[in-house]
């Protein structure tokens, strides 16, 4: 079955960086798009960023020019470097293919607090 573990996550202060990893297992992840998600406390789960099985990417406009999404076909993981963090990017972050949108992984929280 689809299995997606999320990492990478922790305390970081304002401005800092992280680099958060998901690892897939359960499908041909080389031929998949693949999004990142996250949640933060009280609100709806949002899409950040995506990358198409062909490496294009998409970002929602909150991240855009701070996260890079990218992927390694070969270790079945996708990535999400963040820089420039804010408070306001403090959430619970998924990974997720749109192709089995029912499954989701435990995410990893990132908090941006000084």
């Amino acid at each position: 079955q689809v299995q997606l573990v999320e990492s990478g996550g922790g305390l970081v202060q304002p401005g800092g960086s992280l680099r958060l990893s998901c690892a897939a297992s359960g499908f041909i992840f080389s031929i998949d798009t693949m999004d990142w998600h996250r949640q933060a406390p009280g609100k709806q789960r949002e899409l950040v960023a995506t990358i198409t099985k062909g490496g294009s990417t998409n970002y929602a406009d909150s991240v855009k020019g701070r996260f890079t999404i990218s992927r390694d076909n070969a270790k079945k993981t996708v990535y999400l470097k963040m820089n420039r963090l804010k408070p306001e990017d403090t959430a619970v972050y998924y990974c997720n293919c749109p192709r089995f949108s029912d499954s989701w992984g435990k995410g990893t929280l990132v908090t941006v607090a000084s």
